[in-house]
Formats: structure tokens, sequence, C-alpha cells
């Protein structure tokens, strides 16, 4: 049909073998991507109606794709397998259009056809380990030439990247492979070429090992650090690789800096009972990298690079740092992972940052002419603040170090922007959270500064809570001589009653024994009521309560007894007419006048069988009201053995 230049006839064998793949089973594809059949189906789909020209597809597969074995493979069905997965992608991926949201299913199988193909392929070289073990030798060999290098790593690559059609079983044991062949070291040496396309390949497979198993890559370096010097550290390659990405965008660094966060972060570290990841992983950290990644923070905000002017409130700004876009980029993704470290180091990052004074140092690039960077230095304080840990407050109000946030709100004016609305909700959580020790010292040292500032209720919202919390301490402090002066302590009903149980207790422990309590009692008018005919009603309302609170036998034989308590007792007063008056000695009245001072003589005599209960008042008055106990079923309870 080619030779005929039959068009017609050529674009109906397109619809026909198009058809024929739609069909989607697995059987047909067997054939049609066999090495007898597959040039002939590609030269079919050459012939789509929808285009002027044939593309010249066999012709790219044939002559401008090259095969590179980057070592001989010498199993013939490997090297089939590899083939027929490059063309059937080839076929779905640049032959066949783009499908339609209708049509992604039409091609499943062709899909899971290929699928299956690098499962086998990945296996099969898996298994080869002579095959795996030259490729590591010649990937860390200093002789192997750099094209020959790139082509290794590339093919590493493309071998993790298959690896992710593997079941999770098998994943796991391609890449305890890996790990024993020594993986790790190998891309230490290859991360650290100059060739930037080796590098870009070796981050990429760096990726998958650290979404495979970050514990891994930890227990390696930490291994690794009983052996050699900081410099050469695989997390420390990672930092400097971060630190010195040309790209102006910083794709590569800001790619890196995930992986570094996945590292450290304490959520995917494991705990087991001989030893704790997060504890031996951090301190290696802190001790051995943490140095690396704050280096060029440190530098663009040390003072010989910045000019000083410390005026609050000065319309210039109080540090002019040089900051190009690439290295506020820069700044920025190390602060970002800095803050990360705030939020979930606790005491690594905190002694870090007091010994290294860093948030003074963070706060420079307030100043910076890029507002994302002066947002990166806000939020890193921010998140400190927000952790309300008195240790960070005491080091932020010492260091004076609001000082630097102040000057950016009042340099930036009256503009209504993010930067101005980052600041005032940083001052808005100390209001709300009512963090006592910022708040004083902001409104100590800078209200005068924020007190025009009057768009927002912020600063006189703490204005105001720095007022209450002052008058409240000078209650206390003079709430301490008028307890000193009180002229009578008044118990509440609950301690009434745990004192009348007590006495109770002592008296059922002591049978038979007559216990004699002298007690200095003191009491004011209003303890008992005014009249007869008060206690009078009390008793009436309460006598159907009183049958039932009367004692009961217990199973064991010993009596129970219930208390029924009045409304005064419940104010917390001593009421006679609610129940018989225990020893109390509660503290001695100072104002001897306004109170009477008596002397009670209790006497309590208890047998097995009953419970007599005298208590002798000098008042005629009170005199009255104990003889109506006396008759009171619930004063002199009448126990028959």
């Amino acid at each position: 049909g080619e030779n005929l230049e039959n068009t017609e006839g050529l674009h109906h064998l397109y619809e026909i073998i198009r058809g024929i793949l739609f069909l989607n089973k697995a059987t047909l594809f067997e054939v049609m991507f066999s090495d007898e059949c597959i040039m002939d189906v590609v030269g079919c789909l050459e012939y789509d109606p929808a285009l002027a020209q044939p593309k010249r597809h066999r012709e790219f597969l044939t002559k401008t794709a090259k095969f590179k074995e980057v070592i001989p493979i010498t199993d013939s069905e490997l090297r089939q397998k590899i083939h027929q997965t490059y063309r059937v992608q080839y076929i779905q991926d640049i032959i066949l259009p783009t499908p339609s949201v209708f049509e992604e299913n039409f091609l499943s199988t062709l899909t899971s056809f290929i699928f299956f193909n690098k499962v086998e392929i990945v296996s099969m070289l898996q298994e080869d380990e002579k095959f795996l073990s030259e490729v590591f030798a010649q990937l860390t060999d200093e002789a192997t030439d750099d094209d020959k290098r790139r082509e290794l790593v590339n093919f590493f690559k493309e071998f993790c990247a298959f690896s992710q059609t593997l079941q999770p079983q098998n994943r796991d044991a391609f890449f305890k492979t890996l790990a024993k062949l020594g993986i790790l070291p190998a891309l230490e040496i290859v991360m650290g070429m100059d060739d930037l396309q080796v590098r870009s390949a070796a981050t990429d497979i760096f990726s998958y090992l650290v979404e495979f198993s970050p514990s891994m890559v930890r227990e390696f370096v930490m291994q690794e650090a009983q052996q050699s010097d900081d410099d050469i550290l695989l997390i420390n390659v990672v930092i400097e690789q971060m630190i010195c990405d040309t790209d102006p965008e910083l794709g590569g660094a800001v790619q890196l800096m995930g992986l570094l966060r996945t590292l450290i972060d304490p959520e995917n570290m494991l705990a087991t009972t001989n030893k704790t990841e997060k504890s031996e992983f951090l301190n290696f950290f802190y001790n051995h990298c943490m140095h690396v990644l704050t280096a060029p923070l440190l530098t663009n905000t040390s003072e010989d690079r910045c000019e000083k002017d410390n005026i609050v409130g000065s319309n210039k700004n109080s540090t002019i740092c040089p900051d190009n876009y690439q290295t506020a980029q820069l700044l920025a993704l190390i602060l970002e992972l800095l803050t990360f470290c705030v939020e979930h180091h606790t005491y690594h990052i905190k002694n870090y940052i007091m010994n290294k004074d860093l948030l003074r140092r963070v706060l420079v690039l307030m100043n910076s002419k890029h507002t994302f960077l002066a947002l990166c230095a806000l939020r890193f304080m921010r998140r400190i603040i927000g952790l309300k840990d008195e240790f960070y407050n005491r080091y932020i109000t010492k260091g004076n170090l609001f000082e630097p946030v102040i000057n950016a709100l009042l340099d930036n004016g009256t503009r209504y922007n993010l930067l101005n609305s980052a600041v005032v909700e940083l001052f808005e959580f100390i209001r709300v959270e009512d963090i006592k020790s910022l708040t004083a010292h902001i409104v100590e040292n800078f209200y005068k500064a924020l007190e025009s500032i009057e768009y927002v209720q912020t600063f006189k919202g703490l204005k105001t809570k720095y007022e209450q919390e002052k008058d409240r301490q000078n209650q206390k402090l003079n709430s301490v001589p008028s307890i000193l002066r009180s002229n009578r302590f008044r118990r509440d009903a609950k301690a009434l009653e745990e004192d009348e149980e007590m006495w109770f207790n002592e008296d059922e422990e002591e049978e038979g024994k007559a216990v004699v309590a002298p007690v200095e009692k003191s009491k004011s008018e209003d303890d008992f009521p005014d009249s007869y005919e008060k206690f009078m009603e009390t008793k009436k309302a309460k006598e159907s309560e009183d049958k039932e609170n009367l004692p009961k036998r217990t199973s064991s034989g010993s009596f129970k007894f219930t208390f029924s308590h009045s409304t005064s007792a419940a104010n917390g007063t001593n009421s006679t007419n609610s129940k018989s008056v225990v020893a109390q000695t509660p503290p001695a009245s100072s104002n001897g006048s306004s109170s009477k001072t008596t002397n009670l003589a209790t006497s309590v005599t208890a047998t097995k069988g009953s419970l007599v209960g005298l208590v002798d008042y000098p008042d005629d008055e009170e005199e009255e009201e104990e003889e109506e106990e006396e008759a009171s079923p619930r004063k002199r309870p009448r126990l028959g053995s």
C-alpha cells in the first residue's frame, strides 16, 4: 500500500489497527507487540487521517532511538523485554492521541501490559546481582568517564522509577538489595560531582530512597558520622547542593529541602525498646549538620555585611543587607526548614537558637527589600511565640527582639499589605492568648510608638490587658494584710461535714471510752438563729427528712450516720438547728469584743448500743434550743441494740 501510495487504504489500515487496540484485549497485545509484528503496527499507526503527512515513527525507533547498555545485558529475554516495553510505551505516549476524559479507560489493558513488563524487568535485573554489582562498581570508580557515569546514573534513575510499579513487599526487597550493594555511598560521590545532569538524576534517586525509608538513610548517615568528617557526610552533601543550586528559581534546592524535611521529621522516626531514633538522629543532626544549614543565613546577616542604624521607629531601615533574589530565595528556604524545626524539635532547636542568638540574626531580614523574605523571618518569630514558652519569651524580651518587628511595622507606614497584617496578627495573638510577660514588655517599651495605630484595637487591647494585670497584682498585694486583719473565718459546709465524719470515726474506734474535748469556740451572733420560732420553722420543714436520716444498721452490725444540712450550713454558717455542734477549733478571733467566746465541754459517752452527745450552752436562749434538740431524733438518736 505504501509503495502504491494508496493513501485511502492506509487510512483504513490505521482505523483497523486503532480499533483492534481499543478492543483492550491482552491476548491481542501479545501478538501485536511481538518482535515480528510491532514495527508493522507502528507503521500502520503512522497514517492518521487527521494528519496531512504521515509521521516517521519507525524511522525514529530504528535509527534515532539508541538502546544503550550501560553494562552488557547477557540475558536475551531481558533485552527483548526492555525493547518491547520502550516501544509499547512509545505507542501509548507518542503515537496514540491523548485520550479524552471518556476514553481514559479504553486502553487500561495497554497500561497494565506496560506495567507488568516493568515489574518483570526490575525483578530480572534485581536477581542478576552480578549485573548490579558491576553497575555500582563503575558508578563509583574514579576512572569512569563522565558520559559513562551519566548513563549509569540515568539507568539507576529509570530503574528506581520502574520499581514504583512493584508491590510493597517486592519494593522493600528491591531497595534492600540496593542498600546492600551500597547505593547510598555511591550517591554521596555522584551528588558531589560538577555535572548538573548527573546531580539532578542522583537527587531523583535519593528522593526515591528517602520516600521508601527515611530510617534507612538516617541510619546510614549516623554510622558514617563515626568514620568521616562533617564535610563529606551525605546529609551535608545534600545541604551543600541545596545551597549551591545555580537555578535562579532554585528548583533543585526546593526538592532537596523537601527531602531534608522528611529526614528530620520526628513523625516518621521509629522508637524501639533499645534505642530512640529521634533523640539519636536529632543529636547527630544538630551536632554535625545544623551549622552547614544555617551558614548562609548567619553569613548574610553578620554585622560586617550589614550597616546598622538602631533608631526605633526611624524611617531608615535599621539594617540594610545585600541580598539578590536568588540569595533571598535560598534564605527563605532555610527559614522554612528552621520554622519546621521550631515546631517539631522542641529543646534541640531551642538550645541552638539561644546559643547562636539566631532569632536576632533572622530578624535582620525584616529589612529585606524582598517582602517574602521579611515574611519568612516574621513567620519564624511567630512560630516561636506560638509555643508560649517562657524560656523563649525571656530570650525575646531580654534581647529586645520586638524592636526590628515594630520598626518594620512603622516603616511600612499606612500601606495595608501582607506584612502589615502579619505583624498585627503577631501582636493580636499575644493579646488574645494573654501572654503576660510579652504584653508587659511591649507596653512598657513600645507603647508610645504604637499608640497612634488605631485602625486596629490590638495595641490598645494590649495596654488594657497590661493595666488589668497591674491592678490585679496591686489587689493581691493589698489583700494580704486584709486577710490577716479578718476577725472571723467561716468554714464551708464540706469542711464541717468532713470534721463531723472524723469525729464519729474516732468515736467508733474508741468504743467504750469517754472522750472529753475542751474546745475554745468563737461564734458571732449571726451564727445562731435569731429566735426560737425560726428554729421551730426549720425543724418542722425537716421532720420528714429526719426520719430517713436516722442511723441505719448496716449488714455488718455497725451504724451508719447520715446528716441533713440546712441552708445556713450550706452557706457556710455553723447552725445548731440542722445538726449537733461538733468539736471544732477555728482560728482565734482577733477582735474579741464582737464575738462570744465560751468554753464548751463536750462529753461523749459511747456504748455498744447507744450514742449520747451532751452539749452545755451558758445562755438561756440556747438552753431552750438544747431542750428542743434533745427532743429531736436527729440530734439525740436513740439506738436500740
